[in-house]
């Protein structure tokens, strides 16, 4: 009964922030400030889904220029997790399919998100040239997924190298989100579904990696992350146990 309680009131809530927000873009559209605007409020969710979610970053987060947010991808749960912690004038980089969501699809688009063709290299190396381009136009950072792909509970996966390309490249930092184990953890028929912690980290400076190659930046930030999530999934579990939560 819960579950479906839930799922009614997920689903409603979606589809009302899909398409009152996507009326609402249509007066600045693709505004890079619209996208966690619209994250925020998909994180509202957590509370429906009775997740604690906790977020972390730096006192100097809100004075960040220019940056891409790395984050790891477990699954579509991200959505009222890791969305909570996206900055203003940050957009996101998806699989052009998510733009044949209904409702959904066309508010991504709207709110200023960059779709890429992960199917066609060549389209894909394309991205990276717009990307660098746009962090010399104006204020903006991106938010990327190195992993590609969700990791479904598989730990983390191996890094792509797209996002250290356009880093370097730009000659932006590099700034680490970390998201506590989510997967398996969140049952629709429970009241309580426990504790997620989203921790920023501090910027990786790009520079320092210039002379050496872009795989050892792509190396060098999955092991502070993979560090950072054992010691956020450890925590999780030494508070879930002891209802400090």
């Amino acid at each position: 009964m819960l579950l479906i309680l839930r799922a009614i009131i997920i689903i409603i809530y979606s589809v009302l922030v899909c398409v009152f927000g996507s009326i609402w873009c249509l007066f600045s559209p693709r505004n890079p400030r619209h996208v966690a605007t619209f994250g925020h409020l998909f994180g509202r969710l957590s509370g429906v889904l009775g997740v604690k979610v906790e977020l972390r970053k730096p006192p100097e987060a809100a004075n960040y220029g220019n940056a891409i947010y790395i984050a790891n991808h477990q699954n579509n749960y991200d959505m009222i997790t890791a969305a909570k912690i996206v900055q203003p004038t940050t957009v996101t980089v998806g699989k052009k399919s998510l733009l044949w969501i209904p409702f959904f699809g066309q508010l991504y688009w709207l709110t200023g998100n960059l779709l890429i063709d992960r199917d066609n290299r060549a389209k894909a190396h394309g991205t990276i040239g717009e990307i660098v381009g746009q962090f010399k136009k104006k204020r903006i950072s991106f938010w990327m997924f190195p992993e590609g792909t969700r990791s479904r509970g598989r730990g983390l996966l191996p890094f792509k190298t797209g996002a250290f390309h356009a880093a370097v490249a730009a000659g932006v930092p590099i700034i680490p989100i970390v998201v506590s184990n989510t997967h398996g953890k969140i049952n629709m028929n429970r009241w309580k579904n426990g504790l997620v912690i989203v921790e920023m980290l501090p910027p990786v400076d790009t520079a320092q990696f210039e002379t050496t190659s872009v795989r050892k930046l792509a190396t060098h930030c999955r092991e502070i992350m993979s560090a950072k999530l054992e010691e956020l999934n450890a925590e999780v579990a030494e508070r879930e146990k002891n209802g400090k939560i």
